[in-house]
């Protein structure tokens, strides 16, 4: 059975149920405060009688003529009701009964709290006499009774409207609530055949509206992650095949005596290699990193000798190429938990790009603080900087800002997202700001060893 069918079912039942209850409390409300409101108007028009054959009479000896009895069965102006069953009971103003049938006796006297609750019969001012009704021996005449089943008829036909009109309105807010999830269904089926581009309207604010938009946000992000992933593979496909194709073609020359088999053609293969075997292990670290696979020996870590470390091991090409390196760090900064071999890949990373990029005569400055418990680590150039359209891609895989650079220049495009997957290893954080002409500056955080 459809979700739809199930629920217009399900509001057709309960309008059912409410229409029925509603119904049978009215019908049995009415009946009963009709009843109470034609009996309280004949005891009332018998008292007026009552008390007027009284102050006529000076008592109540032949009374009993103005209700029902076997032999005249109506009471009231006109004698138009009949009076079935028990009879009124009246008393004196003492209690004791003067005319009535059963359970009452004529000459019994009535406790105060019985016949006082009955209707006091006045003449002149002066309680005379008590008549007491008996609801359950009255019954409405037949004009009456065709006016409750009129009214009855009234309120089946109204309950007749009423479930028709909750049949109506429950299939169409079934069809209204789930004509998102057909929506939704049809996309998810399309989407486990591969068509990854899959969009649902966002009709509603309330969860199913939530669903809809969450849907769409995964859709988008799978077919990102599937361009990006089609990316990758072809751009570890082009940095391999050019190390590959280096050595394939050399180890042919060599083999048809193309170029002698001396060191320099030798070395030419070897580095070749190893720049693949590079590209490789990044590609392992990375992946394993954004795994969270990555094994960290994490201890407290002085961040500056983090720092004063990667500037020794940079030195060398800070000269080679005119540069100058400064570390600023305050010696009493707290210690970073952190693995210090994996923050200086880190570092080492950042400073390689800072090198890369920053033309002679400019500067690198490495620097650490403490900031809201974590420490953070700086590194900035005075080179050209990044165009503010290729800020939001800089950690990407094999990204680069300057497309036309190439592999000796540019690098394979794995260091700046070793980086960030080896900060977000570490439960920190990597930022970059840049201004075009002005530099480069990178920030990550680490936490702040405890104790």
């Amino acid at each position: 059975m459809r979700l739809a069918t199930k629920l217009t079912l399900a509001f057709l039942a309960v309008g059912l149920a409410g229409v029925g209850l509603v119904a049978l409390a009215a019908s049995r409300t009415t009946q009963s405060e009709f009843g109470r409101f034609l009996f309280d108007q004949a005891q009332a028009s018998l008292a007026q009688e009552l008390e007027a054959f009284y102050a006529e009479h000076g008592s109540f000896e032949g009374a009993e003529a103005l209700w029902s009895s076997p032999d005249r069965p109506s009471f009231g102006p006109g004698g138009g009701r009949p009076w079935r069953g028990n009879m009124p009971t009246l008393t004196d103003a003492q209690g004791r009964v003067l005319l009535g049938g059963p359970p009452h006796r004529a000459g019994e006297r009535l406790a105060p709290e019985i016949f006082q609750a009955g209707t006091p019969l006045t003449v002149e001012g002066e309680t005379v006499a008590w008549l007491l009704g008996l609801r359950e021996g009255f019954r409405p005449t037949q004009a009456e009774t065709l006016l409750l089943e009129r009214i009855n008829r009234t309120l089946l036909i109204a309950a007749g409207g009423a479930i028709v009109l909750a049949f109506a309105l429950g299939t169409m807010l079934a069809r209204t609530l789930t004509r998102p999830i057909r929506e939704l269904t049809a996309a998810t089926e399309a989407l486990a055949a591969g068509d990854l581009n899959q969009q649902v309207p966002v009709r509603t604010r309330d969860e199913l509206g939530t669903l809809a938009a969450s849907f769409n946000r995964m859709s988008a992000d799978l077919a990102h992650a599937q361009a990006l992933r089609r990316q990758m593979t072809a751009d570890i496909a082009h940095e391999l095949r050019t190390p590959i194709s280096v050595i394939l073609g050399h180890a042919d020359a060599l083999e048809e005596g193309v170029l002698p088999a001396n060191a320099e053609t030798f070395q030419i293969i070897r580095d070749e290699a190893g720049r693949l075997s590079r590209l490789v292990e990044d590609l392992r670290v990375l992946s394993r990193a954004e795994a969270g696979e990555l094994t960290l020996i994490r201890r407290p870590t002085s961040p500056t000798e983090l720092l004063q470390k990667a500037a020794s091991a940079h030195l060398p090409f800070a000269r080679d190429k005119d540069l100058k390196l400064e570390v600023h760090v305050s010696e009493s900064l707290p210690a970073a938990d952190a693995d210090p071999d994996r923050v200086a890949q880190v570092l080492d990373n950042l400073l390689t790009n800072a090198f890369r990029h920053t033309p002679s005569g400019g500067e690198v400055r490495l620097s650490a603080r403490q900031v809201e418990g974590a420490i953070e680590f700086q590194v900035e150039d005075t080179g050209p900087g990044i165009p503010q359209e290729a800020l939001p891609h800089i950690f990407d895989r094999f990204y680069r800002a300057d497309p036309a650079r190439d592999r000796e220049s540019g690098g394979s495009g794995l260091g700046l997202a070793i980086a960030k997957a080896l900060v977000e290893a570490h439960g920190g954080r990597i930022e970059v700001e840049s201004v075009e002409g002005q530099g480069t500056r990178f920030r990550f955080t680490l936490p702040r060893a405890q104790g």
